[in-house]
């Protein structure tokens, strides 16, 4: 017996398996530009009911030419993963399911999913048992969330309920960052009407300074909160958490880090002195798209205190069906899918021993770009290349930018350009677990062409 879903949905599997063959290959820029794909989509909205299948084959052809094959292991831009296959389906069947996953009641299987997703999570990277764990959209949520329990908790130690009483009147809250935090903690800042945070020294490679920081917190008191980075998106570098943990919390601060990436180099034997001392924080934000390599989108937010994240984040109302540990405690939204699903899958498919292999595998690769690089005339590659990320210059500014152009153009690699220590810099992340020797020797040569006079 057919159903009204079978004809699209297997249209739609054969356009994505048709997609995802040809990523290995095909250059990863697009070919065609929004604008251009706007008219092609575009259009007075159609009078009449069109095919499903025709709607699904339409997508499929117009879109096409402007898919960017971000799940290349040649696509080194901003900090952009894969998705692994156990994960894509998985993704595929929450699409299906269409479980409104922000309380247990409603979605009591999707529910548990994510709660064990949640500990296997706490138990791979080392951080606190019983620790409240959502999953957000993006890394952006993730520490929007953890910095929502921070303003709540340090307002709430002073006498102060905020989300009683707002801001209005309220102590100030002291924010401490780091000269080189990622620019979305101002943001989240903002949201949360924080206003623009304290900046403290960091050193070469982007690590806040810990005599900076015991400088910053002598300097004045009150509502406390520290923001540290594990994951440097120039560097790859983590601050050094256990000298600055310990000593934010003598004075009364939350912690909170954005691991966005980097927090999984607590995943690898090898590279978890990147992360020493992080789980003395009290919050932490990550994404399991970046280095895990599940599908958009999937921020993980993480809060030590339980209660903390539920005096900041909890809904109530009179017809909802309310429980402990529900999502909607844990993540700024209600309405929401069962995005830690495919976190689930990939942990169960990789178990501990692939998480390790896979993020020591990305090290390697970032390793060996660098090493390439250095050898090739002009170029200079300015990090010490920990985890993932590989910075690099070529001669002066207006050479590194042609030489950006041109590798976008030749459309072998992607490799986003940046600005860092006040000049322009070409960043390569490797984030995306299919990325092997060939890809590597692919991206050299390439840019050995574009390195051509």
């Amino acid at each position: 017996m057919t159903s009204r879903y079978d004809a699209p949905l297997t249209r739609a599997a054969a356009h994505a398996l048709s997609w995802l063959h040809s990523v290995p290959t095909r250059p990863v820029p697009a070919s065609a530009g929004a604008e251009e794909l706007a008219l092609a989509f575009g259009g007075p909205l159609p009078e009449e009911p069109t095919d499903a299948s025709h709607v699904v084959d339409l997508l499929a052809a117009q879109a096409e030419p402007g898919l960017v094959a971000t799940g290349s292991g040649r696509f080194f831009g901003f900090v952009i993963g894969g998705a692994l296959p156990a994960a894509l389906a998985a993704d595929w069947l929450v699409s299906a399911w269409d479980q409104n996953s922000g309380l247990r009641a409603v979605a009591p299987a999707t529910s548990a999913l994510e709660e064990v997703a949640g500990q296997w999570l706490l138990e791979l990277l080392g951080l606190p048992t019983g620790s409240s764990v959502g999953f957000a959209t993006g890394a952006t949520m993730a520490n929007f969330a953890g910095l929502a329990a921070a303003r709540h908790q340090v307002l709430l130690a002073h006498g102060w309920d905020v989300e009683a009483e707002g801001l209005s009147g309220a102590p100030r809250v002291r924010v401490l960052v780091g000269a080189e935090r990622h620019d979305t903690v101002d943001l989240e800042l903002r949201y949360l009407g924080l206003g623009r945070p304290e900046v403290v020294a960091a050193d070469a490679q982007g690590r806040m300074r810990p005599e900076a920081l015991a400088d910053a917190l002598a300097a004045g008191g009150g509502p406390t909160v520290v923001v540290l980075q594990a994951g440097n998106v120039h560097s790859g570098d983590s601050d050094p958490f256990s000298d600055l943990v310990p000593m934010a919390k003598e004075r009364g601060a939350w912690v909170h880090v954005d691991g966005a990436f980097g927090l999984w180099a607590a995943a690898s034997a090898r590279l978890r002195h990147l992360t020493a001392g992080v789980e003395l924080a009290d919050s932490w934000g990550t994404d399991a798209h970046k280095t895990l390599n599940v599908p958009y989108d999937c921020g993980v937010a993480i809060v030590r205190d339980a209660d903390a994240a539920r005096g900041a984040l909890s809904v109530h109302g009179d017809y909802l069906i309310q429980a402990v540990g529900d999502q909607a405690d844990a993540v700024p939204e209600l309405s929401r899918r069962a995005r830690g699903v495919p976190t689930w899958a990939a942990l169960r498919c990789l178990g501990r021993q692939g998480v390790e292999e896979m993020v020591d595998r990305l090290h390697d690769n970032a390793v060996a770009l660098a090493a390439g690089l250095a050898e090739l005339p002009g170029v200079e590659v300015l990090n010490d290349v920990v985890f993932t990320q590989v910075t690099f210059a070529v001669g002066d500014d207006q050479r590194t930018a042609e030489v950006g152009r041109r590798l976008h153009q030749d459309g072998t690699a992607w490799i986003t350009g940046s600005r860092w220590q006040g000049r322009p810099v070409l960043r390569i992340s490797v984030s995306n677990a299919t990325t092997d020797a060939d890809d590597v020797a692919a991206t050299l040569d390439a840019v050995r062409r574009a390195l051509r006079p």
